[in-house]
């Protein structure tokens, strides 16, 4: 297999972005990207683009073909990729076995959504498409009836307070301040999320990611072609997609999710490195129990220990491991099909050096994209260009 590089970065902020069709929230993002990249447009061999709900809520499913026709790209392979909260970053593991198998030398990677002009009822309707209807359905549980019953479980297990839990709200707000790209960042007290709506008890308003429209994307080529890119490489080092059960009942323990658990094992050895080695991760915070859920299952932090270390400040910037130095998709939103790429956007800047909030002397990052009640799971490991 080749080695691979991501040579160009592209994003929309994510928030509201009214009256902009979706097609073209994600020829913005490329369009940067291509630009950021340096590469001739016709280098293009493959697109591929994360999406998971444009569908039921703008009535278009072929978007990987308009926007690369939108961008005047030469008649190559487009595929729009559907893992339900995972699309983003499974498109861009696809693009990845693309360029390291020798299909095409440079790809280019979109995911887009946009959710804010459908009301509640029609959005919770789309995003339930991510549950096993037929078998959950009955039960009428939501997402966040289901992260609010892990959060009961860590609780009765390990002792997680609501303060704790609070830390990760404070944290990913306020890291969100600090990122032109977030829409939702803020400076919150302990008192204000306690004292937001009660959306799934015990989760409360602050701690949910709020919907939203946006598009990230980029470009990847193989190794030797990023010579000749304008944008400053960062190496590919390992890209891993799992699958967990699709069902919730199929979980043994709600307190985990096997397939981020199988992804992170897999990603470290494929990357020849360590949970330790990790400088700075952007993980799937759809809600705040879900950051730490996720931090114990890569390894990151000691099991039931999560919520500790959130209140104690290792998993901020300056601590033992930043985690979600964007705000996260609590300060960022949840552009459901752009959060993946998203997230590896966020990563690329920090080991350019460039981010906004950076991370001192960032040389290694993770992401990691959970979809729907953890079926599917891509982790990925990326390394600043030696």
């Amino acid at each position: 297999m080749r080695e691979v590089a991501i040579v160009g970065i592209g994003s929309t902020p994510f928030g509201r972005h009214a009256g902009t069709p979706i097609e073209q929230l994600g020829v913005r993002a490329a369009a940067e990207a291509l630009l950021d990249a340096g590469i001739d447009r016709a280098r293009i061999g493959a697109v591929y683009l994360g999406n998971f709900i444009s569908g039921p809520l703008n009535g278009k499913e072929v978007l990987a073909g308009i926007v690369a026709d939108q961008l005047g790209l030469p008649n190559v392979p487009c595929t729009k990729v559907e893992g339900a909260c995972a699309s983003g970053g499974i498109a861009f593991r696809h693009a990845w076995m693309a360029i390291a198998s020798g299909q095409c030398d440079a790809a280019l990677v979109v995911g887009v959504e946009t959710m804010t002009h459908a009301n509640t009822a029609q959005t919770t309707a789309a995003l339930n498409c991510a549950m096993d209807n037929e078998h959950d359905g009955p039960s009428g549980l939501t997402f966040p009836g289901l992260f609010g019953l892990a959060w009961r479980i860590h609780a009765e297990r390990h002792g997680t307070t609501r303060a704790q839990v609070s830390a990760v709200v404070r944290k990913n707000k306020r890291n969100g301040l600090l990122n032109p790209l977030a829409q939702m960042g803020a400076d919150l007290s302990d008192d204000q999320i306690a004292a937001s709506a009660s959306i799934c008890d015990p989760l409360q308003l602050y701690d949910c990611c709020p919907t939203s429209d946006g598009a990230a994307a980029l470009v990847l080529v193989a190794k030797p072609l990023a010579r000749e890119a304008t944008g400053i490489p960062v190496d590919v080092l390992a890209t891993v997609q799992t699958r967990g059960a699709s069902r919730i009942a199929g979980h043994p323990d709600l307190c985990s999710f096997d397939a981020t658990v199988s992804a992170a094992q897999r990603a470290y050895a494929m990357a020849g490195v360590t949970a330790a080695d990790i400088d700075l991760v952007e993980l799937h915070d759809c809600f705040s129990i879900a950051e730490i859920i996720d931090s114990e299952d890569l390894g990151l932090a000691p099991r039931g220990q999560g919520a500790i270390w959130a209140a104690e400040g290792r998993t901020a910037v300056g601590g033992q491991v930043a985690i979600n130095p964007s705000g996260g998709l609590l300060a960022k939103g949840h552009p459901v099909g752009a959060t993946g790429v998203g997230q590896l956007y966020e990563v690329v800047r920090q080991l350019r050096g460039t981010h906004a909030n950076q991370v001192k002397g960032a040389e290694i990052g993770m992401t990691h994209n959970l979809g729907g009640t953890g079926v599917a799971c891509t982790v990925s490991i990326l390394r600043r260009s030696m």
